[in-house]
Parts: structure tokens; C-alpha cells; sequence
């Protein structure tokens, strides 16, 4: 990695700009990729079908020069169809390995939740050590290797439930909705605009950022300053979901790791060198809705998660 990369945030805001452009009404998701994407962390995508999920993703990896393979996963995907698999060569008599999908930088793992458990597990390895193993070997994956899982609401038919160990191994959970009206009017009318009605050619897209200066810009995320009182709020908001008597599991250590680490890369991307409690609360809800586990009780009165973190974000005094 070269020393001479002087990456920016604002080229950060630019590839927001062009998603935006891309995908019209959904500017918190945008911004919510860019944390992660400067975050290092995983991501569940989750909404109806034609929300543009998998056209955000697409777009995102030509503004960021990305090698990017789409896996659609399916009741019938075995692990092997993720990972590869060793062939064996009667010319040669030796066994290659023929590479699966996940050996690239951004890998879409379309409709997670349509494969079974067996197939989704494949993904665990890879995403928490950045290796998988084939065969007894041990095989290292990108430096920038990242997951961004689709899925579609578990009220669809034929869908698999994330248990919560995979769960935990991704940062956020981001929810995309239907754009509100005056929104998907401007959709439609740039859908008409377009030359021969044709949608958004990506091909028109171009790189703002490489690989490269995305690492250098991680490594600078951890330089971001964090007082001791808004380092304590943070931990505030942790303490008060382990306390929740709506919630049977609150959010763990590794959580709570994240949560300072996703704050400090929300800080960045404003231009600034250290947090604010704003930034921290602006991160509750894609990092926490996927963690925290409501009781019985609370899911007969029909409360959501989304619902008992607004409510511990009012309980907890915010800082000067």
C-alpha cells in the first residue's frame, strides 16, 4: 500500500452523491453504506422485492473500482457453490482448484434468507476470519473481501431464518422501504428521461475511490478522537439494553466494539477528528435492530425493536 495515498472525505460524499443519483429516495441507507464501507463491516440488506437492493450494490462497486460477484443463493445452493471446489485434471493428474464466488471484494450474497442453514453457515468462516477452508487447506480471501447479504421480509414464504450467531457477524442491518410519493415520482420520471426508456446505466459510472484508499481511509477512521463522556454514553446505551425488560438479549461486547468504530467513521465522514453523542445515537438503530431479541410478552403487545431503541435513546441523558 502506497504512503502517497491522501484519501478525503469528501470523495466519500461524492460516491453518496452518485448512489443518491442512482438510487432516489434512500439517502440514510447511502449514508449508512458509506459507514460501513469505511467500517470494514458486513451488511444486511433487507426489503421488498424491487427496492433496488441489488442496482445500490452494482452502482457502488463501479464508484469504488471493486471487484464485485453476485451469488444468488436458493434452497438448492450447497457450500460448494460458495466456496469452489477441487477438480481433478486426467491430463495433468493433479487436482485445481476451481475458485467459487466468494473469492472477490464485494460479494453479494443475493436472498440470503432463501438457502438453507448448511449453505448460509459456509459464509461464517469467510466473514469473521477473511479465509475459508477447502479440502483440510487453508485459503486466504481479499484484504477488503465484504458482505453485503440481501434478503427479503421473513413474511415471504420459503425463507430461512438467520440464526443469531450469523447475525451477529454482521454490522448493520439496513431496511430499505418503499420511497414516498413525491420520490418515486422523480423515479419514474428519470425512468422517462432516460435515452429509449432504458434504467440507469451503470456503465456510465465513474471510479471515485480505489480499494487502496478506501484501506487508507479505515486506518484513519481509528485515529478519530473519543472523549471520556461520550465514551460513557456509549456505554450507557449498552448497559440500558441488557437492562430492557422488554428484551430477553441485549447487545454484547463486540457490539458495543462496533458501535464505537461505526461512530468514529459517521464523525469522519462529516469532516470531523472526534465524536459527538450525535453520531453515536445516529448509529443505534442499523447496528442494534438486528441484536437485540424481544421477549414473548413484548411481541404480543406487538413492540419492535426499532421501538425499544428509541425509547432507551430517550432514557439516556446526551452529554455536553
Amino acid at each position: 500500500m502506497s504512503n502517497n495515498i491522501k484519501p478525503d472525505y469528501q470523495r466519500f460524499l461524492r460516491i453518496g452523491q452518485a448512489l443518491e443519483e442512482v438510487i432516489v429516495g434512500q439517502s440514510d441507507i447511502v449514508q449508512q453504506l458509506l459507514v460501513a464501507l469505511l467500517s470494514g463491516g458486513h451488511i444486511i440488506l433487507e426489503g421488498v422485492p424491487g427496492t433496488g437492493k441489488t442496482l445500490l450494490l452494482k452502482a457502488l462497486s463501479k464508484l469504488i473500482k471493486a471487484d464485485f460477484r453476485r451469488l444468488q443463493l436458493t434452497p438448492d445452493v450447497l457450500p460448494s457453490d460458495i466456496i469452489g471446489t477441487n477438480i481433478f485434471d486426467f491430463n495433468t493428474n493433479e487436482f485445481h482448484l476451481k475458485k467459487g464466488p466468494i473469492f472477490t471484494q464485494i460479494l453479494l450474497a443475493d436472498e440470503i434468507n432463501r438457502t438453507p442453514p448448511k449453505a448460509q453457515a459456509a459464509l461464517l468462516e469467510a466473514m469473521q476470519e477473511q479465509q475459508v477452508t477447502l479440502d483440510g487447506n487453508t485459503l486466504p480471501l481479499s484484504d477488503f473481501f465484504w458482505v453485503i447479504a440481501t434478503q427479503n421480509s421473513l413474511e415471504f414464504e420459503g425463507t430461512y431464518p438467520l440464526p443469531e450467531a450469523q447475525l451477529d457477524r454482521f454490522l448493520f442491518k439496513l431496511d430499505i422501504t418503499y420511497p414516498k410519493r413525491d420520490l418515486e415520482k422523480q423515479i419514474l420520471l428519470n425512468f422517462q428521461n432516460q435515452s429509449k426508456g432504458e434504467s440507469v446505466n451503470l456503465d456510465q459510472l465513474k471510479p471515485e475511490a480505489t480499494v487502496e484508499e478506501i484501506l487508507v481511509a479505515r486506518e484513519e477512521v481509528k485515529y478519530v478522537k473519543v472523549e471520556d463522556n461520550v465514551l460513557d454514553y456509549l456505554l450507557d446505551l449498552i448497559d440500558k439494553t441488557r437492562e430492557n425488560p422488554d428484551l430477553n438479549l441485549g447487545a454484547s461486547p463486540r457490539a458495543a466494539v462496533m458501535w464505537l468504530h461505526t461512530s468514529k467513521a459517521q464523525a469522519w465522514l462529516s469532516g470531523k477528528n472526534y465524536v459527538t453523542p450525535d453520531d453515536v445515537k445516529s448509529m443505534a438503530w442499523p447496528l442494534l435492530r438486528h441484536r437485540l431479541i424481544l421477549n414473548s410478552e413484548a411481541q404480543l403487545e406487538g413492540l419492535t425493536s426499532e421501538e425499544v431503541i428509541g425509547k432507551i435513546l430517550k432514557q439516556v441523558p446526551v452529554p455536553r
